[in-house]
């Protein structure tokens, strides 16, 4: 496939991906498999696709400036600390990552990130009904905070899909009680995430660029523009859209494999 035949496929797909992050998330479902189809080197597919999205979740984690500010300094910027950390990580390690041995862990990937999708709903839903206490940052918790968020920000660097499900039951188990405020941390944490690993996927060439700026423009018009109609639809029937799209693509992977 030429890079002229590419383009409008990257394009469509960019914008689809860029309006189910706004609206539901699972947009690397779409980014992804799309670079790595259309001929890019996995590795490079999935580097690509982080830097295409992120300014979209960067936008979305600004409409939370005011949760944001009600939040514990400490907690804060511990949570972005181990962020930038992990992040960091994760993306150097899928750079250090050969090709065969990502193409073989990508149906992998895919498959835990359709599952934490499909129970992102049930445990959105049950947090709501929660109510928790003021987090007390004991150095137990600060260890085990530190821990945990570092793990999962390692992942988010590397891959990056359910990252933000495993964020809220982090959230959740510092028993903070908005889901708000849980939101606008969930998004800003992604965000620092993956901005750091664009950092680094530029930094070391793995971005192929005319692909990336395509699609960013594509994600771009697909957050503000596809999301306006998109919100239309029951959000049930975007959330299953997603799930099937994932469900397909893990079972393509894993017989492609």
């Amino acid at each position: 496939m030429t890079l002229l035949q590419q383009l409008p496929i990257l394009f469509i797909a960019a914008v689809l991906g860029g309006t189910l992050n706004a609206v539901a998330g699972g947009g690397s479902f779409i980014g992804f498999p799309a670079l790595y189809l259309s001929g890019v080197l996995p590795v490079e597919a999935n580097a690509t696709n982080t830097v295409a999205l992120w300014p979209g979740s960067l936008a979305s984690a600004s409409a939370y400036r005011r949760e944001l500010s009600t939040i514990q300094k400490g907690l804060l910027f511990l949570m972005i600390g181990t962020s930038l950390i992990g992040g960091i990580l994760g993306a150097n390690i899928l750079l250090k990552t050969s090709q065969s041995t990502f193409v073989h862990l990508v149906p992998y990937l895919l498959l835990i990130a359709t599952v934490l999708f499909a129970i992102s709903g049930p445990v959105t839903a049950r947090l709501r009904k929660r109510s928790f206490e003021k987090v007390n940052l004991t150095w137990p918790v600060i260890i085990g905070i530190s821990v945990i968020q570092l793990i999962i920000s390692t992942y988010g660097g590397f891959f990056g899909g359910g990252l933000g499900i495993l964020i809220l039951a982090t959230l959740s188990l510092l028993g903070m009680d908005n889901m708000h405020v849980m939101n606008g941390l969930k998004a800003f944490l992604n965000s620092c995430v993956n901005g750091v690993a664009v950092i680094v996927f530029i930094a070391k060439g793995a971005v192929v660029w005319p692909q990336a700026i395509v699609m960013i423009i594509g994600a771009i018009i697909g957050g503000y523009v596809g999301a306006y109609y998109a919100r239309k639809v029951d959000q049930k029937w975007i959330r299953l859209f997603v799930l099937l799209v994932g469900a397909c693509m893990t079972i393509f992977f894993f017989v492609r494999g």
